[in-house]
Order: structure tokens, then C-alpha cells, then sequence
């Protein structure tokens, strides 16, 4: 009977590795050995999505290209909505079902003599419906896995229906029941109420997304101020309208730092001496870049107007120190500013960028001003690599180009790459005084055709796509670029594909 049992769990733990979970909770004979699964088994997932069937999305896909307004259609549309409606309850009902038999199962035999029953699970991942009726077990899953698995890695996700999103609460605002002893290292934390997080102590990695817009700001600052221990924070399409909120903390750890599609009402990062790396992405924030003294590598992405004002004088209101003044200590950065108003000052003799190593500036409008990308060439003395991305503009240029005579030499940068290249008289001068001033540069690709892909916040790969020049075309642009550089020390490599 020993050697049956034993034959029975390993086969099952074969089966739970390569199933998903809707094929293995339709294993219900085999839930109650659940418990028996050896520890080697330290990852576990159970997501509603996999169990939904392939007649669920067929109905979502009907649901979103129908013409409702059409006569006749409603009866058909009445029983389209209670299909869906009857797939997610079958489907939370059955992981509720499956999710018990291995609670119940685990619980017997955790006492176990032999240690069969003592299980030790790493990462566990929960997504399901908010709106189901009972949620205990989902609960009851996450207080057992943080108190007695020793997860490390969690991610909790509510996932919207199809006719509503609501928000998941944990019971008296807890995750389990002695967070003391816990192990857990990561939490991400999606369309969840936030519960108390402080007790935590080896929690390093946080993040938050779609959290209900109850949420009170007192336990956003609760995060900087309370969890010091956390070195990375991700907060990701929150809204906040309980007020302003200030974020002041000197004891803090935090080294990561990303704010993402974000909408409150007046966000200030006051002091985060630890950051490392910050991204601002789609989201207003205030703060001063001298409140981060290890601040190495920052992405600013903002979109400013969204209707186009053709009878409106473009009017340059931008400062660049508003967002990179007093930042001595960046070596990457990321600006990438997109819509209609993205005009910047020509004047910002204040900034300084020592360190900084590698600049992407992306979307640039083809009407570009170009007084504020020379500026931050002027600004890095240290600059290696200088990469754009430029993007198609209807609009006529807002500025005249000052044919001005370079004053300053940049000794370091040797590479330098354009995206959206048309050969503009614009573009033709700002490739010639990068030209002039570097007297360094080796490599210059200038490319019609191309995007930018990022790796990450922080760094980002110039995708080229081919495109053919005319030979005459060619030769015209080229000897538009070199007719006023000088010979240089080291030839410069001139690509325009």
C-alpha cells in the first residue's frame, strides 16, 4: 500500500507540473492528496482565467462587436450576458471547491510524524473574480500559505467581470495571522483593498495596481514612512482623491521607485535618500531632484495636450530644471515627452548633468526646438552616448533655428543615433553641430525608419527598420552634414540607411 501511495503522489505531482489550472482542478478525485505533494513543488498558481472555458471569450468577442442597437437583437444579447455571467460562476465556484479539498487535505495532515504533510512553497499566485459571493478560501488560502508554507513571492489579483470591477478586502486589514514570522519578500497587490503592511519585516518588494479609489492617502504614506525595510515600489494606475499627498521619509530604503499611470491630486516626493532609480511615467508629480542624493537612472514620460491648436502660437512654458535640476548624480536618463504641448524654455543656464552617460530622448517632434536638446548636450561633459527618436509633426515649426557658431567642445560622446530621420533643415543642423562639437564621435547612424524599445525603465534598444535612400537624395544630404565640420582627429562613421 506504501509503495501504491507513493506511486499515486508522484504521478500527480507529474500531472500539477504539467497541467494548468483549469486541468488540474478538474482533477477533483485527486484533490484530497493534494497535501501529500512532495516540497519539491514550491511554485503554485491558481487563476480563474485558466479554468474559464473557450466559449467564455468567444462571448466577451461577440459581446464588444455587436451592433446592440440593432431590432431584434436584444433577447439575443439577454441570453450573451447570462452565459458570461454563468461562466465566471461556474469557474469560481469550481477553483472555491478545489482550493478547500487542498486546505482541508493540508490541515490533516500537517501533524503528520513522517513530515509528508509539511509543505514548503515559495511563489503562489491567486487571480480570481472579486464579485464572487465568498471568498473565504481565497483568504484562508494566502493567511495559510504566508503563516505556514514560508511564501516568499505573492501575487494577489482580483480580476474585473466582465460588467463590473470591484475591490478585494482582507479580513481586519491583514493578510494572515502573525506577519512577524513571515518570510514574504515580494507582494504585489492588484484591485485589492491595502492592508497593514508594517509588521512585515523582510518585505523588500512591493507592488500596487488598480487599487479601489477609497484608498486613503494616510496608507499610501504609510508605505514610505512605516515599511523603511522596502527597496522596491511599484504603485501603477492608482487614483488618489483623499487629498494631497507628501511623501517625507529619511528613514526610508527604497532604491526603486515607479510611478505609473497615476492620477492624484498633488503628489510631492519630499526625501527618499536610498533612490537609485526613479520613473515618472504618465503621472504628475513634484519633487527635487536634490532630495536624491544616489538618484543614478531616471525615466521622465509625460503626455502634455491632447488636442492639436492650430491657431494657437506654440509658447515655450517648460523649463527643463522643473524636471532635471539638481540632479548631479544621474548617469541614465530617459526623457520622452509626447502630445501636443511638449515646448521647452531655451533658457535653463542652471542645469548641470556631470555624470550623465547615456541620454535617450525620445519622441521628439520633426518641428523640433532644437535650443533644448543642445542644451542637455552642453550640460553632460561626461555624455558617451546620445540616442533620439523622432516622431512624425503636422504642425509648422514653432521656432527659427539660430545659426550660431558652437562655443564649447564635448570630449566625450562617441556615439550618437537618430530615429525618424528625414532629412530636414533642422535635423541636417543639429547632426552638424553634434558633429562640430564632438570631437570624440566615432559612430553617427542616421535612420529613416526605427523605434524605440525598452528594456525595462531604464534602458532601451533603437530598433531599425530598413529604407532604401536615393543615390541622389544621399549624396545631398551628406554633403550637407559635412560642408561646415571640420576635419577631426579620429574619422567619424556616417550610416543613413
Amino acid at each position: 500500500d506504501d509503495r501504491v501511495s507513493a506511486l499515486a503522489d508522484d504521478l500527480l505531482l507529474l500531472i500539477l507540473r504539467r497541467l494548468d489550472t483549469r486541468s488540474a482542478l478538474a482533477t477533483a478525485a485527486l484533490s484530497k492528496r493534494w497535501a501529500s505533494i512532495p516540497r519539491e513543488l514550491d511554485a503554485l498558481s491558481f487563476s480563474v482565467n485558466d479554468i474559464l472555458p473557450r466559449r467564455y471569450h468567444q462571448c466577451i468577442r461577440v459581446h464588444r462587436e455587436a451592433n446592440f442597437n440593432t431590432y431584434g437583437y436584444l433577447a439575443n444579447f439577454r441570453a450573451l450576458c447570462a452565459n458570461v455571467v454563468r461562466y465566471e460562476r461556474r469557474a469560481m465556484r469550481s477553483m472555491s471547491i478545489s482550493i478547500n479539498n487542498l486546505l482541508d487535505a493540508d490541515d490533516i495532515h500537517d501533524n503528520d510524524p513522517d513530515g509528508r504533510g509539511l509543505r514548503s512553497v515559495s511563489t503562489l499566485r491567486v487571480e480570481f473574480f472579486a464579485t464572487w459571493p465568498s471568498l473565504g478560501c481565497i483568504n484562508r488560502l494566502i493567511a495559510k500559505a504566508v503563516d505556514t508554507w514560508g511564501v516568499e513571492d505573492l501575487e494577489v489579483s482580483a480580476k474585473s467581470t466582465f460588467f463590473g470591477q470591484d475591490s478585494h478586502s482582507f479580513p481586519h486589514h491583514c493578510l494572515c495571522n502573525d506577519p512577524h514570522k513571515s518570510r514574504l519578500r515580494s507582494l504585489k497587490l492588484a484591485a485589492c483593498h491595502l492592508p497593514v503592511l508594517q509588521d512585515f519585516r523582510t518585505l523588500t518588494s512591493l507592488v500596487l495596481q488598480g487599487l479601489p479609489d477609497s484608498t486613503p492617502t494616510a496608507a499610501y504614506v504609510a508605505v514610505f514612512t512605516l515599511c523603511p525595510q522596502l527597496q522596491a515600489v511599484h504603485i501603477k494606475s492608482c487614483n488618489i482623491k483623499q487629498g494631497d499627498m507628501a511623501v517625507h521619509a529619511p528613514r526610508s530604503e527604497i532604491k526603486q521607485l515607479i510611478i505609473e499611470h497615476c492620477y492624484f491630486g498633488r503628489l510631492k516626493l519630499h526625501t527618499l535618500p536610498m533612490l537609485e532609480s526613479m520613473a515618472v511615467i504618465d503621472t504628475l508629480v513634484f519633487y527635487n531632484l536634490s532630495s536624491f542624493p544616489c538618484l543614478k537612472y531616471l525615466n521622465i514620460t509625460r503626455c502634455c495636450g491632447v488636442f492639436k491648436r492650430r491657431r494657437v502660437p506654440c509658447i515655450p512654458s517648460w523649463d527643463l530644471n522643473m524636471f532635471l535640476g539638481g540632479s548631479p548624480g544621474i548617469t541614465d536618463l530617459v526623457v520622452r515627452f509626447t502630445g501636443y504641448d511638449r515646448w521647452f524654455k531655451t533658457w535653463s543656464s542652471a542645469l548641470l548633468l556631470p555624470k550623465l552617460r547615456r541620454l535617450l530622448i525620445a519622441d521628439v517632434p520633426s518641428s523640433w526646438d532644437v535650443s533644448w536638446p543642445r542644451l542637455l548636450i552642453e550640460a553632460a561633459p561626461c555624455l558617451e552616448s546620445l540616442h533620439m527618436h523622432i516622431s512624425p509633426w503636422e504642425e509648422d515649426p514653432c521656432d527659427d533655428i539660430v545659426w550660431q557658431s558652437p562655443k564649447f567642445c564635448h570630449n566625450q560622446l562617441k556615439e550618437f543615433v537618430i530615429t525618424g530621420f528625414e532629412g530636414t533643415e533642422r535635423q541636417i543642423y543639429f547632426v552638424s553641430f553634434v558633429m562640430k562639437v564632438a570631437t570624440k564621435l566615432q559612430s553617427v547612424s542616421l535612420l529613416k525608419n526605427g523605434l524605440v524599445q525598452g528594456r525595462g525603465h531604464w534602458d532601451w534598444d533603437m530598433v531599425k527598420q530598413e529604407h532604401q535612400w536615393g543615390n541622389e537624395e544621399r549624396i545631398n544630404i551628406l554633403n550637407q552634414i559635412a560642408k561646415d565640420v571640420p576635419c577631426s582627429t579620429t574619422p567619424v562613421q556616417v550610416v543613413l540607411e
